[in-house]
């Protein structure tokens, strides 16, 4: 009861005149900063920052969680509509999201992309107002050898991506793992992988420049190939009667939702794990427990259900470790985290007890985030439809000009925009020879945070591989990773065998 009357008194706040006016433009404006490529939550919350100096701290970060919230929900759009992931934490929509799309289901994708994000959201939230103080100190228990094993855990998950194409899958994770690192050694700071001594290589192969080069670059040159440069204008119309019929199509999905909520959130927990893994991860699980696997990347709606649930869940969980521990769940929490330190407000187990009107103020403007993002989204639905009736001779070279903003805008480097270009052409040569391109994007998303985990761990362990083993969490995560590399292997040799006793 306590926790309702604290919830309470936190609506009251969040429902101030300005903090309900800033909510809906802080979700608006978020909603079309996820939308476009290159930019995404991280940089939205970091652009915007400034301007909460002029208001009050408790309004400020109120702004900044609705953006947050807004660019999550975004990151689908640019995904579905245009195949261009607009961050990290949207790449596994368009596995399934863009077949919708070019199949002339936009409209479902969309729906689906708005209702799973809203129910993960909403889990999440709950979840946040119930167990904050004993789910903080779960995360507490997370050390390195924990977050390698929830790694592993996810690669493993990427055996069901591509179909029963095992040996390819395994080639594309390695590819994509070679390009993680690139850079500079974490330990040492020696260079390594520098490709032709290129000074542009000494920062790494940015996630954005790959994925946007794959997924927009590719996308474009497969379409020009595979339509002979004629491509139909899409005449989808929505309609009141769509526009139902699409929520009650999603029945089939409440269960992938629900799964990717609750694994999402308690990935987001995770300190510096963020929204992009438990995505992912949630994607590989819907598409491993599915009757019909080899529909997905095909034009699934539970591929699409999965990632947005657990994305959105994962984005509440990350604010966790940061308002109860003072450590950031994810980039765009760092940025938070920074802005409120700037404010006089200091995160940690006493920001409960001492700030008791800013915590729930926050909790409850993220209950009045989700709804209204949910509205905002289903409302400019019509307008994201809009974009199928372009002429691709128009819609072409726009997709073009955002991959080149979106390839130079994290880094202000013209030597990723050339590497994208690079990264275009291979991503189309990879689907004409029927290699999967996702396990190679993914891979590169999670190298870098498995190589960090690993090596601390092998630090903390003196060299030995048995700290893995002798901690009872991470020995039971490893396991659950080990039975998923298998399982494929295990189904793969049976199906041979029963082949060639048929024959």
């Amino acid at each position: 009861m306590e926790v309702l009357a604290l919830l309470f008194d936190g609506f009251i706040v969040a429902l101030e005149p300005l903090n309900f006016i800033l909510i809906v433009v802080g979700v608006t404006v978020g909603l079309f900063i996820g939308a476009m490529p290159g930019l995404g939550s991280v940089n939205g919350v970091a652009i915007l920052l400034p301007m909460t100096f002029l208001v009050p701290p408790t309004s400020a970060v109120i702004f900044l969680g609705a953006i947050y919230y807004g660019a999550m929900y975004g990151g689908a759009i640019s995904s579905i509509m245009l195949g261009i992931p607009g961050a990290s934490t949207a790449v596994a929509t368009t596995f399934d999201g863009r077949p919708m799309a070019r199949s002339g289901l936009a409209d479902q994708a969309l729906i689906a992309a708005a209702t799973a994000s809203f129910v993960g959201g909403t889990i999440s939230v709950i979840l946040f107002t119930m167990f904050a103080p004993p789910l903080a100190e779960v995360a507490l228990r997370f050390g390195a050898p924990e977050e390698f094993a929830l790694m592993l855990l996810a690669f493993a998950t990427f055996i069901g991506l591509s179909g029963d194409d095992i040996p390819k899958t395994f080639f594309s994770i390695l590819i994509g793992l070679v390009l993680s690192a690139v850079g500079l050694d974490i330990v040492s700071g020696e260079p390594r992988l520098i490709f032709f001594d290129i000074p542009g290589f000494f920062h790494g192969v940015n996630f954005l420049v790959l994925a946007i080069g794959i997924y927009g670059i590719g996308e474009i040159l497969w379409t020009l190939e595979t339509n002979k440069g004629e491509v139909e204008v899409s005449t989808l119309e929505l309609t009141l009667k769509k526009f139902i019929s699409g929520f009650f199509r999603l029945k089939n999905a409440i269960s992938t939702m629900l799964m990717g909520s609750f694994l999402g959130f308690f990935v987001g927990i995770l300190p510096a794990a963020g929204a992009t893994p438990g995505s992912l991860m949630a994607y590989g699980v819907a598409k491993t427990m599915d009757k019909n696997p080899e529909s997905f990347g095909k034009g699934n709606v539970k591929g699409v259900a999965a990632p947005e649930a657990a994305n959105n869940s994962a984005s509440t969980g990350s604010m966790l470790p940061m308002l109860t521990l003072g450590i950031p769940g994810s980039p765009t929490t760092a940025i938070l985290l920074g802005g409120m330190v700037i404010w006089g407000l200091e995160p940690g187990p006493r920001l409960f007890t001492d700030q008791t009107e800013f915590v729930w103020g926050l909790i409850a403007s993220l209950y009045a985030a989700n709804l209204l993002a949910l509205v905002i989204n289903l409302a400019f639905i019509p307008v994201f439809i809009w974009v199928l009736r372009v002429p691709f001779t128009i819609l072409a070279p726009v997709i073009f000009i955002l991959c080149i903003v979106g390839g130079y805008a994290p880094t202000q480097d013209m030597h990723d925009v050339w590497l994208m270009l690079l990264f275009g052409v291979v991503g189309y040569l990879m689907r004409k020879l029927d290699y999967p391109m996702a396990p190679a994007v993914l891979a590169i998303v999670l190298g870098p945070l498995a190589e960090t985990s690993l090596r601390q761990s092998l630090i903390i362990g003196k060299g030995s591989p048995q700290i893995f083993i002798d901690r009872p969490i991470a020995a039971a995560i490893m396991a659950c990773a080990i039975i998923l590399f298998i399982l494929p292997l295990v189904k793969l040799i049976s199906a041979k065998r029963k082949k060639s006793s048929s024959n």
